[in-house]
């Protein structure tokens, strides 16, 4: 990312300094962020005290940040955001923001799930607090001592949270509202979230491409929890078929969109930029997502699953989030992830990776088979495995190329 960038300054700490500091090209100016005595201190770096910024006008247009996408299925691509886009973003009114706000980020800085609160409390002219690195009872231990109004969480975070024991004697009525993005966030868990945690819940579906999103603002459509709610303010969302044609409504497709919060376009791939975008007969342009949807009749989209992921075994199509939501019911399963893998047979099956519950000891055959009597013949899983923990990026996703490269290891294929 560092040489893909062109980065001029990298700004370290000690922690990052050895594996940093020899990525950047040869020019770039190394500053310390502590007490690292191998870079300029920061310190020195800065404009001296009572120093005036000199006077820039600004394009609204130009590049404001680079941000890199997590790389679940490929290598991370640079998204470039415009000063207009990132200020579109911030300004939206449906947080609840002010000078009173107190929102605690508790997910990476380089993530646009954690600039998009960051900034936006900042401009409100509220108070950001920052967590080092995140686990459920810090978390808590934080948001009480800081009386935290605002949080933005990724659906893990809220699973490992929900789930402490102690979770209720937490005081945390001073919460205004709670937000959700990165990945889909259960029915189940927004139901248990407004139950038992004080103040609004809000999810965001979108790309950090930015191209348009849909907001469900959970205690007020109880009734929708399945779904990621309607497009916001400005934002035109669409579905279309493989052949790039509008689907009729009620009918699944892949989900294209346009709004005002839209990249510019991946830093140094025009190819890839072109590849991402639709235009509708106007010319308007569209980003695609790469996920696959459907609208009801009332306007609310329901995520059905990623396109990539989508596995085609014997020319059928098997959803895994269709299977890894039948696996989140048994007793014995924390989490589960489904991925398609090679077969002579039928060119693809599907295999489970599951996580157990502390204390289970469950044989992954007999959770084969209880998973294979629930769904449909074409949806059998070939194979169940057991692992510790699922790869996660920093802020949460399932990293599926990584159980689909190891399992392609482990089997030879």
């Amino acid at each position: 990312m560092v040489a893909d960038c062109d980065a001029k300054i990298l700004f370290l700490d000690a922690e990052a300094f050895d594996l940093l500091a020899s990525a950047g090209p040869a020019a770039s100016k190394l500053v310390a962020l502590d007490s690292s005595s191998r870079a300029e201190a920061l310190d020195t770096w800065l404009a001296p005290p009572g120093a005036a910024p000199a006077a820039v006008r600004i394009d609204p247009d130009s590049a404001f940040n680079i941000i890199y996408s997590s790389g679940t299925t490929g290598v991370p691509k640079g998204i470039v955001h415009s000063h207009n886009m990132r200020w579109t973003q911030i300004r939206r009114p449906v947080l609840g923001l002010d000078t009173a706000a107190v929102s605690i980020v508790s997910t990476p800085l380089y993530s646009n799930t954690t600039l998009m609160p960051f900034f936006a409390t900042l401009c409100h002219g509220g108070t950001v607090v920052l967590m080092e690195r995140f686990d459920a009872a810090g978390f808590l231990q934080l948001a009480k001592r800081h009386r935290a109004t605002h949080a933005m969480l990724v659906p893990v975070q809220y699973q490992r949270i929900m789930a402490l024991p102690d979770f209720d004697s937490y005081d945390l009525k001073s919460f205004v509202m709670k937000s959700s993005t990165g990945a889909p966030l259960s029915a189940s868990l927004k139901a248990d979230i407004l139950k038992r945690w004080p103040g609004g819940l809000t999810e965001f579906y979108g790309m950090t491409e930015g191209r348009g999103a849909c907001i469900l603002a959970a205690h007020l459509h109880p009734t929708k929890l399945d779904t990621v709610g309607k497009p916001g303010p400005g934002s035109d969302i669409r579905l279309i078929d493989d052949k790039g044609k509008e689907v009729p409504r009620g009918e699944s497709g892949e989900i294209v969109a346009h709004s005002a919060i839209i990249m510019n376009g991946y830093e140094k791939r025009p190819d890839q930029t072109i590849a991402a975008e639709w235009y509708d007969d106007s010319g308007k342009r569209f980003l695609r997502t790469g996920d696959i949807g459907r609208f009801d009749e009332d306007g609310f989209l329901t995520l059905i699953d990623r396109k990539k992921d989508m596995i085609i075994s014997g020319g059928f199509n098997i959803y895994p989030s269709d299977l890894e939501a039948v696996l989140s019911k048994h007793e014995a399963i924390l989490e589960a992830a489904v991925v398609g893998v090679p077969s002579d047979r039928w060119g693809e099956t599907p295999v489970a990776f599951v996580v157990l519950r502390a204390g289970r000891a469950d044989r992954p055959d007999d959770i084969r088979d209880w998973l294979n009597g629930q769904v449909g013949k074409t949806q059998r899983l070939a194979t169940v495995e057991i692992v510790p923990a699922l790869p996660r990026s920093g802020i949460g996703k399932v990293l599926k190329r990584e159980l689909r490269d190891g399992y392609g290891d482990r089997s030879g294929r």
